[in-house]
């Protein structure tokens, strides 16, 4: 009997089972994912900082003068108007590049929550 043939007529089964093919484009699902991490974490940080920035106003109008309290104040303004320019001018370079790399509506809130089923 030849060795080859012996080899060649050997029928092995299709691979089956949990992990081999999860059903789709994992990376697609990746995606999918990560994008509404991303949603959502900016939604919550635009929401802190707008709080934060209301509150130091109110902090800013409660000092009553007293120039370490104004101070503290005035920082906790400059930082929330910091943070939320920096959220802003992140989203908006993460939309550009998202656009430049041929993604469609990245920043589409409304399929965000529909694909979230809420």
């Amino acid at each position: 009997m030849d060795p080859k043939r012996l080899l060649a007529d050997v029928n092995v089964p299709a691979l089956t089972g949990p992990g081999v093919n999860p059903g789709g484009n994992g990376v697609a699902a990746m995606e999918k994912i990560v994008g509404q991490v991303i949603g959502v974490l900016t939604i919550v940080a635009v929401i802190y900082f707008a709080i934060q920035i209301i509150l130091a106003g109110y902090a800013y109008i409660n000092s009553e003068g007293d120039e370490k309290n104004m101070a503290a104040a005035r920082s906790r303004l400059t930082n929330g108007v910091l943070g939320i320019t920096i959220v802003i001018v992140a989203v908006g370079l993460g939309s550009l590049i998202a656009t430049l790399a041929g993604i469609t509506n990245p920043l589409d809130i409304n399929a965000l929550f529909t694909q979230m089923g809420l």
